[in-house]
């Protein structure tokens, strides 16, 4: 580990596996190519006469896969374990983090590396779109009791930003139940956003949100305003609240740091926020001729939350 650990800090020339140090916005992501095998060469009749025609009807074996870290999710040769805390930290508070599914197979993901600094009894991932009550009959939505238990408890809060949220710092002072659970939603802001307001589920607990001046270090992916955070960032800040100790943000950031150092030594650049970009005449697209869009862009470019 501490090789490895050199290596990353050093950035001494490593050779990039496919897809792994790729410096991707959540619209990019689509967007990329992926790696293209060469062409294969026009081939003549073999002297056993097969010809390339009959290279369709071979099969096709899936390409494998690189071994990964059980603990961070990161294929082995760039591994940061040498980044977490040897144990779990000890917290009181359980997290429950939503995850839209396009989430779950990023390569530069994070909740990973959050999972794997806390314990697996207080850090619980739910995969999905679409959350129904217990008590709702729904076809659609998946029937999760144990999150449907958590949304009901008078302790549990719901990570999210808008006019009916309150300020987690100063909720916690006047709240007469000290809260027990958070839950954060894990995706782009507008997968988000479309799971917030589409599960019902998710008004019951009580709505908190981060008052806080600190600027993202998750700089290899591009945030809408300069005031937006990854949702390992809002899961240590929120922590470090809640159980009223800063080791915790610091702990948790550590990998995200180390994460992107890495990326940066290896080619990936640091992406300025949309706000950023239009505000200084640096947006690198036209603007959007779509009216709702262009709505969003002048919001951004007068500092308005969107």
């Amino acid at each position: 580990m501490e090789s490895q650990k050199e290596a990353l800090m050093a950035g001494d020339p490593v050779a990039r596996p496919p897809g792994d140090l790729t410096c991707q916005t959540p619209n990019e992501e689509e967007e990329q190519e992926g790696c293209v095998a060469p062409a294969v060469a026009t081939l003549g009749t073999e002297a056993d006469g097969t010809s390339a025609d009959g290279l369709w009807e071979l099969p096709v074996e899936p390409g494998e896969r690189r071994p990964e870290c059980s603990r961070c999710s990161r294929p082995q040769k760039v591994c940061l374990c040498p980044f977490l805390p040897v144990h779990p930290l000890h917290i009181s508070t359980h997290l429950y983090i939503i995850q839209h599914p396009a989430e779950e197979n990023k390569v530069l993901r994070t909740v990973p590396l959050l999972a794997a600094c806390l314990p697996k009894d207080k850090c619980k991932v739910k995969i999905g779109r679409r959350f129904s009550e217990e008590r709702l009959q729904k076809k659609l939505g998946v029937r999760d009791p144990e999150l449907s238990a958590v949304c009901q408890k008078s302790g549990t809060l719901i990570l999210y930003p808008g006019a009916e949220a309150a300020n987690l710092e100063e909720f916690i002072l006047d709240s007469p139940i000290y809260p027990s659970t958070i839950i954060i939603i894990d995706g782009t802001w507008s997968q988000a956003k479309d799971i917030f307001y589409k599960n019902s589920l998710f008004r019951l607990p009580k709505q908190v949100q981060l008052k806080t001046s600190i600027s993202s270090q998750y700089v290899i992916r591009m945030q809408p305003t300069n005031s937006c955070l990854s949702t390992l960032e809002c899961a240590a800040v929120a922590l470090s609240i809640l159980e009223k100790n800063n080791y915790i943000q610091e702990t948790l950031l550590r990998p995200l740091q180390a994460l992107c150092s890495f990326q940066l030594q290896h080619g990936a650049k640091i992406r300025l926020s949309k706000e950023h970009l239009l505000k200084n005449g640096l947006y690198p697209k036209p603007m959007p001729k779509n009216k709702r869009k262009l709505r969003k862009m002048e919001l951004l470019m007068n500092s308005v939350k969107i």
